[in-house]
């Protein structure tokens, strides 16, 4: 192996070491692009070994004394002016820097000063041009060289451009802030996540650079931030946690979790996903998703449907379309099936990560290095078209997207403001999290926000594990699986408004409870109230009797006075319009003359009311006319007074 194959050898492994340790970090690629170049450049012709300068140069930087290194690399520039070695690495450490502009710089120079510069040097001169907001000029290197041996990178590169200088003639209008120092820190903060109500601020912060923890922010009465805190262990370990997802209801976490190794080695792989539990304020210990989910390649980001059914998580498991892909798995009867890529229109030959689901369920935002942007990592959004289909990506546009990093994103519950992670004012991979509102045309649809509890409806009692099936108001069959919580019993559900949507609740022990949903007169996203009551399996209704008007009959009268009839018709008139009642009327009398007789007049008495009662509009068969003769006095037959109380006719209203 030559002295030029050597240095390629040795510098391309070491690059590759720092990008596999790099990717929860998402440093660009951009570096090896260049490296690869300058290897190519070497191999087409001997070329002497750097002088002095530059190594020491390179041990700076290996002592992370940037202001050194870059002073010997500048005078090793100078002094040995002809070597692509010298260029490559100079440019690739502005480029990793941010300093977009000063590389182009240097790979103009290497292209008119080294041989055969102009060839080796011009893909990443043209990546630099794009990031730093110079387009046409990128284009032009792109119509010279783009047929080159990297065809596709070329390609991604032309599309690039042709969108940048689009994307700058249309930018986004709003403002977007940093979250400020009580948030954001020195160190690496990314993948936010603020919960319904938005008063608690989820993130991933890269401690001192080396460990990677949740941190949690929690809004004060001015609309600020408190100052972040560590959210303790569990469910931070010694371990990498990073990417944490929270269920609509708070009760869950969803993460991915590095550097798990098992008995056998790195059989459960580098990054796995992980859940957590929380009734109240204590997470349980982390479990790992099994086998169906995690493989020993790369697992991580997750992100769950509203109703906790549907997992997007990404991996570079086989069956893919290159590097990390967006993955799907479905809970179904008790099991996460086998997870379903997410397909060529969202997927494509480079990376897609990070991917958030709104609680509208009908759109996905996620990050992607392979479709057209404005370079790096840009924020995306797709629309859902049916259970197992998403719309073609849609970029989120300039200055939400820039040549830096945008690496995840969240959007609150109302689709009016998003929280994302940008490296675009530090160094690469060094993130920070920024809040912006979202222009119409990106937000998500309107949700309604359902919360309440499960209950008992006799003792009033909370009732945990009830589960809540909503029906597609378009087709009707079930579509949302909502399970209320182990300990409190509480459930968030979210709908899109405008439709009206049947439920069934079901719980072990109590009736399936059927109700209606009926969100067609509500348009914007709003929060509402809704508890559902349950009835236990052996539960009879109570028979709940009202009399309701007492009918005096006078003695030997076969017709009712009209004093009854206006009785009745008072009596009878709050309950015209209701539903679900039986009508009981029983006819008494005196025990005056004879008792068959008697009884023969209490159901003819009975039977005036129930025609009276018919004649109102109230359905026949809801009526139970009978006579009961002289049974059931209430009071003595003894005196003329007490036997004018015993003939009549009382009306019974059974609920």
């Amino acid at each position: 192996m030559g002295k030029y194959e050597v240095r390629c050898y040795a510098g391309m492994k070491a690059l590759i070491i720092f990008m596999y340790f790099s990717v929860l970090m998402h440093i660009k690629y951009a570096l090896l692009f260049s490296a690869m170049l300058f290897c190519a450049a070497l191999q087409a012709q001997q070329i002497a070994a750097p002088g002095k300068n530059y190594m020491t140069a390179m041990e700076y930087m290996a002592k992370k004394n940037k202001a050194k290194a870059y002073e010997y690399m500048q005078i090793a520039v100078r002094e040995d002016a002809s070597n692509p070695e010298v260029y490559s690495t100079l440019g690739q450490w502005l480029f990793k820097d941010h300093r977009f502009k000063e590389a182009a710089d240097v790979f103009i120079k290497a292209s008119q000063s080294c041989p055969n510069g102009s060839k080796a040097f011009a893909l990443p001169l043209a990546k630099s041009l794009l990031y730093s907001y110079s387009p046409d000029q990128a284009l032009q290197l792109i119509a010279a060289y783009g047929t080159l041996k990297e065809k596709s990178q070329w390609v991604l590169l032309r599309e690039q451009a042709y969108y940048m200088k689009q994307a700058l003639n249309t930018p986004f209008k709003d403002t977007i802030f940093n979250m400020g120092i009580r948030v954001n820190s020195p160190d690496a903060e990314s993948f936010p996540y603020i919960t319904a109500d938005t008063q608690n601020l989820f993130f991933t912060r890269r401690v001192n650079g080396i460990d990677e923890d949740f941190y949690t922010a929690h809004i004060d009465s001015c609309g600020g931030w408190f100052k972040a805190r560590n959210m303790g262990s569990p469910p931070n370990s010694k371990h990498f946690e990073s990417a944490q997802s929270i269920s609509g209801d708070g009760h869950y976490l969803f993460f991915m979790k590095c550097d798990n190794r098992s008995e056998t080695g790195w059989d459960q792989g580098g990054c796995d996903l992980f859940m957590a539990y929380t009734a109240d304020s204590i997470w349980s210990i982390p479990e790992n998703f099994g086998g169906t989910i995690n493989t020993p390649g790369f697992e991580g980001m997750p992100c769950l449907t509203p109703d906790n059914r549907q997992l997007y998580f990404v991996s570079n498991r086989e069956g893919g379309y290159g590097g990390l892909d967006i993955w799907m798995s479905e809970f179904k009867l008790g099991l996460w099936q086998a997870p379903q890529n997410l397909g060529p229109l969202i997927n494509t030959q480079y990376d897609e990560t990070a991917p958030f689901i709104h609680v509208d369920n009908n759109t996905l935002y996620f990050v992607s290095t392979g479709h057209p942007g404005m370079g790096g990592q840009d924020i995306y959004y797709s629309r859902r078209v049916n259970d197992t289909t998403w719309g073609k990506p849609q970029n989120m546009g300039y200055p939400i997207n820039t040549p830096y990093d945008e690496n995840s994103i969240n959007i609150s519950f109302d689709g009016l403001r998003a929280f994302m992670a940008s490296d675009r004012d530090s160094a690469a991979g060094n993130f920070d999290l920024y809040e912006f509102k979202l222009s119409p045309g990106t937000q998500p649809i309107p949700v309604a926000l359902i919360k309440g509890i499960t209950y008992d409806s006799l003792n009033k009692s909370r009732l945990s594990m009830t589960s809540i099936y909503i029906n597609d108001p378009k087709t009707n069959q079930p579509s949302y699986h909502y399970t209320s919580n182990r300990g409190d019993g509480s459930y968030m559900i979210t709908l899109p408004t405008g439709y009206q949507y049947n439920y069934t609740a079901d719980r072990i022990g109590y009736m399936a409870m059927n109700g209606i949903i009926d969100l067609r007169n509500n348009k914007n996203t709003e929060v509402i109230s809704f508890n559902i009551p349950m009835l236990p399996n052996d539960y009879v209704k109570p028979v709940n009797d009202s009399l309701i008007v007492t009918i005096p009959f006078p003695i030997n009268s076969k017709s009712i006075p009209d004093s009854g009839k206006a009785l009745l018709q008072t009596a009878m008139e709050p309950w015209l319009q209701e539903s679900g009642l039986t009508i009981i009327i029983n006819g008494y009398t005196d025990n005056s003359g004879n008792p068959l007789l008697n009884e023969e007049l209490s159901y003819l008495r009975a039977n005036l009311v129930s025609k009276e009662i018919t004649a109102m509009g109230i359905d026949q068969g809801l009526i139970d006319a009978k006579g009961w003769g002289e049974a059931n006095p209430i009071a003595p037959n003894d005196t003329d007074e007490n036997k004018n109380q015993n003939r009549r006719v009382e009306v019974i209203i059974r609920r």
